[in-house]
């Protein structure tokens, strides 16, 4: 029977435990989980720059809609401040005085011999500053007030007593001014007709004595 020799049994062997080496197994499995680690790191990149991306389009639709929201506030501030103003100004006009329906209310109030000279009207208005909250470190807060203006108005009737007995009339008109619906109104529950001047007799040019006097209607203050 012959004999076979392989003289390249030895290379053989050596090539075949070179090719189950568990190091260079080790190696190829490294550098397998290396280029996953890389894959997994390059898509973290990606999704991070997708997100930032994102991130910074709605950071500028937030800061977008804050100035449109801070510009709302201010137009609903100027809206209210007007609003208010105009509401008033309607109150105002409401509540002014008027030379008409004084005059209509004297037509009305009358008393024989007495003739009404002259009417005036002194309207005046005091304005009042408004006052800042005050704060001081470890004290409550001082509410603040609002600015106001005071009306102050006086009705001053200047009249004249041409009876039989100049002087005698006053009192008659005075008690017919305060009796007047319209002058009641006016100067409220407190207030009355005050007689402010009286002169001495005098002569007119037709001989006949009078009395001039002054009637003073003061309304009630009115703070707006």
């Amino acid at each position: 029977m012959p004999i076979r020799i392989n003289l390249l049994a030895e290379a053989q062997a050596h090539e075949e435990f070179r090719r189950k080496d568990p190091v260079k197994r080790a190696i190829w499995i490294g550098a397998f989980l290396v280029f996953c680690m890389l894959l997994w790191s390059s898509s973290i990149a990606i999704k991070s720059m997708v997100y930032r991306s994102e991130l910074h389009r709605w950071t500028t639709e937030i800061t977008a809609r804050s100035n449109v929201y801070q510009g709302v506030l201010q137009s609903k501030t100027k809206l209210d401040d007007q609003t208010e103003k105009l509401r008033m100004l309607h109150q105002l006009a409401l509540e002014r005085f008027l030379n008409g329906s004084a005059l209509n209310a004297l037509t009305l109030a009358t008393v024989e011999n007495v003739e009404l000279v002259r009417f005036r009207v002194n309207q005046q208005y005091d304005f009042a500053e408004a006052v800042k909250p005050k704060a001081k470190p470890g004290q409550k807060a001082l509410p603040g007030k609002p600015a106001t203006i005071t009306e102050r108005i006086n009705i001053y009737l200047d009249a004249r007593d041409v009876g039989p007995n100049p002087g005698d009339q006053i009192k008659s008109y005075k008690q017919v001014l305060n009796d007047n619906p319209y002058f009641q109104a006016a100067m409220g529950k407190t207030n009355e007709v005050r007689l402010s001047n009286v002169s001495p007799p005098q002569t007119g040019f037709d001989n006949k004595q009078y009395v001039l006097f002054t009637l003073e209607c003061r309304l009630p203050d009115k703070t707006r």
